[in-house]
Parts: structure tokens; C-alpha cells; sequence
């Protein structure tokens, strides 16, 4: 690493919501064109930067900053320069040049400490020479707070971000207590904290340390898909993390408790805002809950709906089983209904059925899903136009863009969602903050349907929703297990719900849409994998390779996303002249590349443009498993252009790049909601607890016209006989139950 000292003579390029900055430096009479993160910074200021000369293909040898401090000028050229570059408002070159002929190496002491005698200055009056002076006081408390978080090896980006967070009062925090860095400010951990506690010499035993460790674990536990932890496993993950004594720690569980941070209910521990969410749904549920039918006279209404349903199934050419045909009377006489069922079962038929009923009533129905292509897949199976749930619930905009974890919704208790009907699909995705959200914006008297497979796999945020209403058996629920002749034909169907009963299946590869290709060496299964994708699955499924998608259980090792997804760009999207492509740490993004995010950003704008480039719609929020394809690089804005699904186009500055991964090959968790023409699936051997029942049922559903799998027929049977699951600790069913009075 180099370190370089001069001046900015002027600023190229400036994001200035995250402070990516393009500048030229003039060291030792030399221009050099410098790159980083520097918000702040301002034209004339004096810096010493870290950092390595690169090769920039398109504009030549960059000096990359990985940090820099800001000098005070030294003496009344510097100052002069400084002052006359723009950094303060009001101050031309001219004006700098009399200020500095005045007082010459003593300026910058006289604006801080008598700045009244700027004054004495032709062109300066009393107030302009105290507004002179609170810029530079404000320059300068930003740069001393820079240089200060700097000793501690915080970034400049994260160092602006604590300062905007606390202003002066960042000394304080960071003496006394820096674990609240991680409560306050989006980006910063318990680990982090931590270190930088270290550095300032705060004790392992610290009260704040153990109360900031303990909160970090189950916020840990929450992004493994918990919503509490046994008061034991807490303790043994808080000792491991803090190396402190179980007797330091329980003190301040009940501290934290104390001050409404954490939940204790018998032997279970939650932060606070998870236990309020699943009592809230549980309470929110029990209102919208309400009877929708006749009860007084109920044998001859059913009677008389029945044939009614009858008469309107036939009408659409619609053929219902007793089950499904049940399913839509229970929907129709309750304000809140579950169906539920695996691939082939008719949930889709219910459904248009359930639409069909309601809308020839005259009532307002909402479709939405979690995901984009989950509610595309709705609209194209209904015919009617379903969303996300985000964009159902109009996810406000007014949000700091430097935090993302509080989210807010136009929709909600003060302005709910104007319908008579809300039909959610796909809730074994939904989470419990999600469901909460959705429910706020449902007043009762509007009927809610949850349609979804409680045998794939549960949200990848925290709680199982769909598993938890079912299990509490408190709400009216049909849970269709009839396979359609139609479904028949299909063995990725059979075979489905073969796996889901834990039989085994067959893998003679005489089917026509389900094959095994025994492969035991990875660099053949890659072989295979290519050839497969590029030419023979597309014209058998009639799709293009970039639809055909690769799943995979894990993200590490040879058969791992992060590997194939490598191997997978350099033969589906190869270099070329014609396309751009940025470098981002080990990853190579390239124009046409197919990517997704990896984390709910709310704050990312989208715009849907016309044929002619101009902006038709627009809205906020990427989520977490969106896929798209990188449609532009521009190096000289530092950004890059990701269209997604309805042709939602994104423009993601590249210091957020860590939010995109190329995704020609997802985990299996990813696809949750999602569906392909086909898709591979490697398997060779793993974890025993991923390895398991509900994995290969998850993935093999994901397909809608082939199967494809590489690797071993054996890893393939002991999944099937492997049904440990990682146990969710939620609690959704227990206080239904307790709000139903089931549970004493």
C-alpha cells in the first residue's frame, strides 16, 4: 500500500448518497486521478491517501483509495487555494486572495477564533464573516470526526455515516459505549463494535458488552429463521460469542428485559418486536376472523351454495372435486381461509373458482405473492392481475437511506387496503414481519385467503407463517392431496409427492420430464451441466439457457453457487469487445449477465421505461431473490443498470454491488417461490441436515417441464429417508391457541 499527499484540484464524479468520488490530486506538481469513498471532501482540501495504483481498462492508471485524512493547510498558499476552490460558500478565488494577503499563515486561526475581523476585509460584511466561519466550523468538526473514527480502522463511508448518526456527540458514544453503533447504524455488527471496544480499552466483562452480545445473538437467530431461542441456547451461543461466564451474562438477560428490549415467556427469549409480531398476527387473525355465511339456517345455505357452485363450474368448464369444491364453501362463509396442497392438487383450479364466485358477487379482490415472479405466475394462472405483497402494501419512500431495517407502508391500520377479498399464494414464503405488515392493512369484515405448500421450504426471513396457522388448527383450513389425471402424466409431479411420503423413486431415466445422469466427478457433472444448459435442454423445454436454472443445496465447495456461477458465466456469457464489464473484489459482472439481490432493499428506486426511453412507472424496492439481467455498465457514472421482471429497470451504484450475485446457479432456499422451464440440480453428497427430505421436494417442484439431476442416485435416495429439518423456534401456533383460549 502507497501513501500519496497533495491537494484536490478538482472533483471529477461525486455520489453524494454514498460518497463514491472521482477526483484529481496534484502531488508533488504531478495530476493524479484518484477513486474511493470520500463524502465530504471538498475541492482544495489537502489529504494524504492509502491505497494501490491500478490499470482501469477504459481510462488508464487510477490511484484506488482504500482511506485518507484530511490535512489542515499548512501554510498561506494552501490556505489561499482552499479557501478560493469553492469548499466555502460566498469565497471566490479573488476574495480567498485578499482574505490570505491580510493575514497571510495566521488565516485559518483568525476565522476559528476572531472571525469578526474578517470583516476588516473590503467585500465582507459582519455576517457574512460569521457565516464564513460556521462553514469552516462545520468543515472541520467533520474532518476532526473523520480522523478521530480513523485510529480505530472505521472506513470513511462508515465513518460519515456514524457522524451523521451522532454529530459531535460521536466521542461520547464511542468512549463510553460503541456497542450502540451496532443498534444505531445500519452496516455495523456485534464483531465490529466489539473490535473497535477493544481498541479503546473497554473490559470483556463490560455491561454494555454483554447486553450488545447478547442482543447481537438473537438478532443472529433471527436471520437463521428464529424467532426466539430457549433461555439455554441463548446462554451457550452468548458465552461462546462474549468468552464470559454464564454468571455475567443471565444477570443482564433480565436487565434487558427490563428495559422491554427482550420478551421472557417460560423458557423462551425474544427481542421484543418479534414476540409483539407473532402476538399481533395471532390477535389481527382472531378479528378477521368473523362469519361470513348465514349460521342460524346453515344445512340449506350449503345446500343452496353447493348448487350454485355447481351451476358456475360448469358454466366456466370447470371440473371440482367434493374436496375443492368444499375448499371454496369454507372460503365463502369465513373471513379467513387456508388452502393448502402440493404441485397438481388443484390449488389453482380453487382458486379461479374462488375468483370466479366473489367477483360475480361484485366484490373487490386483491391478488398478490411475495415475489415478482411469484405474482406473475399468479396473474397467468388467474387472469387477473396480482403483486407483490410489497407493492400491495405501497412501501413508502420517506425512508433514511442509510437504514434499511425500518420499513413503512402507505397501506396500513390508518389506511388499510380497499377490498372485500385478499388472496396471498405462495405463504410458506411470507415471514412474520411481512404477515404482520399485510395484516395491519386488512380490516375485518374483508375476507383473507392463504394459499401455499406447508411442505416447502419456510421463509428465508425469520418464522414459518403458513407451517404455524396450520399447526395452531384454530382457523378454517383445506389441505387438497388428490393428484389431477392431467398432474398424472408428469413425473416430477409422481415423484414430488413420492418424495414428500418418503417413497423412493425411480430413476431408470424412462420418464419424459424427470432424469438422473449418474455423475460422480464434479468436473464431468460442470461438463454435462454446460452442455445441457447451451444445447440440449433449451429446444426440449423451448426455452433459452439463461431461463433454464441451476440449483444447488449449498453455496460453498465444487457444486456450491459461488463456484458454478463462475464456471457458468465464463460458457453462457462469455468476454466480449461488445460488452462491458466491471470487476467488484473476486466477482466479474459483464453486460447480459443474469444476477439477483441478495438482501430487502427498500430504498432502491425502479422505473419501468416506454419503448421510446421514457419512464412509465416507477417505485421502491429490490427484494431479497429478485433475478434480472445486467443491461448496462457505465464506469464513468460508477453504476450499473439491472432490469427485472414487468421490465422494473434499477440503477445500483457500484459501491452496492455487494447486493448483487450472478445467479445462473441459486441455492435451493432461493428459489422459493419461483418456477423454470427446467432445472439441474447437482447433487453429489453434503450436510446431513441440509441433505434432506424437504430440500429435494422444494427443488424438484421448482421445475415445470424437466428435471435434471447430476450426481449420485444414493445422495438422492438417503434425502428422501432424511427428514431432520433445522427446527425453527417460533411460537405464531402457541399464541393463536392462547388468543382461541386452547392454551391455558
Amino acid at each position: 500500500m502507497e501513501t500519496i499527499n497533495g491537494y484536490v484540484d478538482h472533483i471529477i464524479y461525486q455520489n453524494d448518497e454514498n460518497g463514491y468520488t472521482v477526483l484529481a490530486l496534484i502531488s508533488e506538481g504531478e495530476e493524479i486521478t484518484c477513486v474511493g469513498n470520500c463524502k465530504g471532501l471538498t475541492q482544495g482540501e489537502t489529504i494524504a491517501a492509502q491505497g494501490d495504483y491500478v490499470e482501469h481498462p477504459l481510462y488508464g492508471m487510477q490511484f484506488k483509495m482504500n482511506e485518507y485524512h484530511v490535512e489542515a493547510p499548512k501554510d498561506s498558499v494552501s490556505m489561499e487555494r482552499y479557501l478560493g476552490s469553492g469548499a466555502v460558500k460566498g469565497v471566490g478565488a479573488a476574495l480567498a486572495a485578499r482574505i490570505v494577503k491580510k493575514f497571510g499563515d495566521d488565516t485559518f486561526r483568525i476565522i476559528e477564533e476572531e472571525p469578526e475581523r474578517l470583516a476588516e476585509i473590503k467585500g465582507i460584511s459582519l455576517r457574512k464573516a460569521q457565516e464564513i466561519a460556521v462553514q469552516m466550523e462545520e468543515k472541520k468538526d467533520l474532518r476532526e470526526g473523520l480522523v478521530f473514527l480513523q485510529q480505530f480502522g472505521i472506513s470513511n463511508a462508515l465513518a460519515v455515516r456514524i457522524y451523521d448518526t451522532y454529530g459531535a456527540g460521536l466521542y461520547s458514544v464511542m468512549r463510553e459505549n460503541p456497542y450502540r453503533l451496532a443498534e444505531d447504524i445500519n452496516g455495523v455488527g456485534f464483531r465490529m463494535a466489539d473490535e473497535i471496544a477493544g481498541k479503546i480499552g473497554i473490559h470483556t466483562d463490560s455491561d454494555y458488552r454483554i447486553r450488545s452480545g447478547i442482543f447481537y445473538t438473537l438478532l443472529q437467530a433471527v436471520g437463521e429463521g428464529h424467532c426466539y431461542l430457549p433461555m439455554k441456547l441463548l446462554l451457550e451461543r452468548s458465552r461462546e460469542l462474549l468468552q464470559v461466564e454464564e454468571e455475567y451474562i443471565r444477570p443482564q438477560v433480565d436487565n434487558l428485559m427490563m428495559d422491554r428490549k427482550l420478551v421472557i415467556k417460560g423458557d423462551c427469549v425474544y427481542a421484543a418486536n418479534y414476540y409483539y409480531a407473532e402476538l399481533n398476527c395471532a390477535r389481527m387473525l382472531q378479528e378477521l376472523h368473523i362469519p361470513m355465511w348465514d349460521t342460524e339456517n346453515l344445512p340449506s345455505q350449503d345446500t343452496m351454495l353447493r348448487k350454485r357452485l355447481e351451476r358456475l363450474a360448469k358454466s366456466l368448464e370447470m371440473e371440482l372435486d367434493d374436496l375443492q369444491l368444499e375448499a371454496v364453501m369454507e372460503c365463502i362463509r369465513n373471513g379467513v381461509f387456508v388452502l393448502s396442497g402440493g404441485p397438481g392438487t388443484g390449488k389453482t383450479t380453487t382458486i379461479n373458482m374462488i375468483i370466479h364466485y366473489f367477483d360475480a358477487e361484485g366484490l373487490d379482490i386483491l391478488l398478490a405473492a411475495p415475489t415478482g415472479r411469484a405474482a406473475k405466475r399468479m396473474t397467468e394462472a388467474t387472469g387477473y392481475e396480482a403483486r407483490t405483497i410489497h407493492r400491495l402494501l405501497e412501501l413508502n419512500s420517506a425512508l433514511s437511506s442509510e437504514d434499511t431495517r425500518k420499513v413503512n407502508f402507505e397501506r396500513n391500520a390508518e389506511n388499510p387496503l380497499e377490498a372485500d377479498v385478499v388472496i396471498i399464494d405462495e405463504m410458506s414464503m411470507v415471514d412474520i414481519q411481512l404477515f404482520q405488515a399485510l395484516l395491519k392493512a386488512i380490516v375485518p369484515g374483508t375476507r383473507l385467503v392463504l394459499v401455499g405448500d406447508v411442505n416447502q421450504l419456510p421463509s428465508i426471513g425469520p418464522g414459518q407463517v403458513l407451517r404455524d396457522i396450520m399447526e395452531s388448527r384454530e382457523l378454517p383450513m383445506v389441505v387438497l392431496q388428490k393428484i389431477f389425471r392431467q398432474a398424472m402424466e408428469s413425473d416430477i409431479v409422481v415423484n414430488a409427492h413420492r418424495i414428500n411420503r418418503g417413497e423412493q423413486i425411480s430413476m431408470d431415466n424412462k420418464s419424459k420430464d424427470f432424469f438422473l445422469l449418474e455423475r460422480n466427478d464434479n468436473n464431468v457433472i460442470y461438463k454435462h451441466m454446460i452442455q445441457l444448459m447451451q444445447d440440449m435442454l433449451p429446444g426440449y423445454v423451448n426455452a433459452t439457457p439463461f431461463d433454464i436454472q441451476v440449483l444447488t443445496p449449498m453455496r460453498k465447495g465444487a457444486l456450491g453457487c459461488e463456484v458454478l456461477n463462475g464456471i457458468l458465466q465464463k460458457y453462457l456469457n462469455p468476454p466480449d469487445t461488445a460488452k462491458r464489464e466491471y470487476s467488484s473484489g473476486e466477482r466479474i459482472y459483464r453486460e447480459g449477465d443474469k444476477v439477483m439481490q441478495i438482501r430487502n432493499n427498500y430504498q432502491l428506486e425502479w422505473e419501468i421505461l416506454s419503448k421510446y426511453g421514457i419512464p412509465i412507472d416507477k417505485g421502491m424496492g429490490v427484494f431479497n431473490g429478485d433475478m434480472g439481467r445486467i443491461v448496462e455498465i457505465n464506469e464513468t457514472a460508477s453504476c450499473m443498470v439491472v432490469e427485472y421482471d414487468e421490465h422494473r429497470r434499477v440503477t445500483y451504484p457500484f459501491t452496492l454491488l455487494e447486493e448483487l450475485e450472478l445467479s445462473y446457479a441459486i441455492t435451493i432456499h432461493k428459489s422459493q417461490g419461483s418456477e423454470y422451464p427446467a432445472v439441474i440440480i447437482p447433487l453429489l453428497g453434503g450436510p446431513r441436515m441440509l441433505f434432506n427430505r424437504n430440500l429435494l421436494y422444494t427443488a424438484i417442484t421448482r421445475a415445470r417441464n424437466c428435471v435434471m439431476i447430476l450426481g449420485s442416485s444414493g445422495t438422492v435416495r438417503n434425502m428422501i429417508e432424511n427428514v431432520s429439518e433445522n427446527q425453527r423456534y417460533t411460537s405464531l401456533a402457541t399464541r393463536i391457541r392462547e388468543i382461541y383460549g386452547s392454551v391455558l
